[in-house]
């Protein structure tokens, strides 16, 4: 089929990232996608190779006249142009219309997922949940995701940068927001032998500034990286022993690495990020021993501004990691975002 996935990307890299990983996906089992989106520029260093059955074409301004394929699919609640709808309308067989959300682990999105909205003209959008659950859309899983990981070489990778682990040195990966705390987290984690590996951009520039020209400090080293492709940040993920990740993309990333993490959420008015945060914690420290649970929360908490306990940054134990990979193994067992995505439209067409 043909799909038509509409992307604006709002002020950082995860809208972008989201749909492309969606849109590559989709092709790579057969479909067509356009992607429209109204900033393209971060796909020149995600996916500078494109992929096949992806056009990526920029935003359609209120006067293009679009041919709608069979499924059109608005991300993130971004509006589709108005031609477009009244072309949807007068079509004699309606594309399928689909808003999805963002990804959330709060109770009320089982209960809105997949449900209709009747729209002009006689219409129906209906809403796309993301989720942790059975009763969501899942995650975004490429089929050939834990082959490329199980093959994956770390040490090679890392010699790659021209790095060597030494002895005893643990490797985070860095990956946030502005963050006015991080030098805090920096004298933390220079007490302890560590190779820090930060990404372009927000990380790239705080380290730059904190650290100064040496990228060191105490038992601290610190690498910036180059921009990576979407497959090379999987890879750093899978090389590091602790991940630092920001918004929804990198977030879902390091839950397939089944490595620990620590995830800062978007920030939004009034807090309401924090409640986002708190009901992701409690779903995934669902069995975790207690002092896990406890460490992990702390850390959450602390990356984020909720509590004053700057430079709550914790060791990756031996326990966190093997609670990763058990929720890892949760997940693998729902069906993934793309599979339901296919599944709703052959049913609803």
């Amino acid at each position: 089929m043909h799909w038509d996935l509409f992307c604006r990307v709002i002020d950082n890299h995860g809208d972008v990232g989201v749909c492309w990983r969606l849109a590559a996906d989709l092709a790579a089992r057969g479909e067509q996608v356009r992607l429209w989106i109204d900033d393209d520029s971060a796909l020149q260093w995600m996916a500078p190779g494109g992929a096949c059955g992806v056009a990526v074409l920029p935003w359609p301004q209120d006067d293009a006249a679009v041919e709608p394929g069979e499924v059109v699919i608005e991300a993130f609640g971004c509006d589709l142009p108005a031609p477009l709808i009244e072309r949807m309308a007068a079509l004699d067989r309606a594309p399928v219309w689909i808003n999805l959300e963002y990804l959330s682990a709060e109770t009320f999105v089982e209960r809105a997922h997949c449900l209709p909205s009747p729209q002009r003209g006689g219409l129906r959008k209906t809403f796309f949940y993301p989720g942790f659950t059975p009763r969501t859309g899942g995650l975004i899983r490429e089929p050939d995701l834990l082959s490329r990981q199980q093959s994956f070489d770390a040490v090679s990778w890392l010699r790659a940068l021209g790095q060597e682990r030494r002895p005893r040195e643990q490797v985070i990966s860095l990956f946030c927001y502005e963050h006015a705390g991080l030098d805090a987290w920096l004298d933390e984690w220079s007490r302890t032998p560590t190779l820090l590996l930060a990404t372009v951009g927000h990380a790239e520039r705080q380290v730059q500034t904190l650290l100064g020209p040496s990228l060191t400090r105490g038992a601290l080293r610190a690498v910036l990286l180059p921009a990576l492709t979407q497959r090379g940040y999987d890879e750093l993920l899978w090389a590091s022993d602790l991940n630092f990740v920001r918004g929804e993309d990198s977030f879902v990333r390091a839950q397939w690495a089944g490595k620990p993490f620590v995830w800062q959420i978007y920030r939004q008015a009034d807090d309401v990020h924090l409640a986002k945060l708190e009901a992701f914690l409690s779903r995934f420290l669902v069995g975790a021993e207690p002092g896990v649970a406890t460490q992990v929360r702390r850390a959450h908490r602390a990356w984020n501004g909720a509590t004053p306990d700057a430079g709550a940054a914790p060791p990756a134990s031996v326990e966190w990691q093997a609670h990763c990979r058990a929720w890892r193994d949760k997940l693998l067992a729902e069906i993934d975002l793309s599979t339901q995505l296919l599944g709703f439209v052959a049913e609803s067409r």
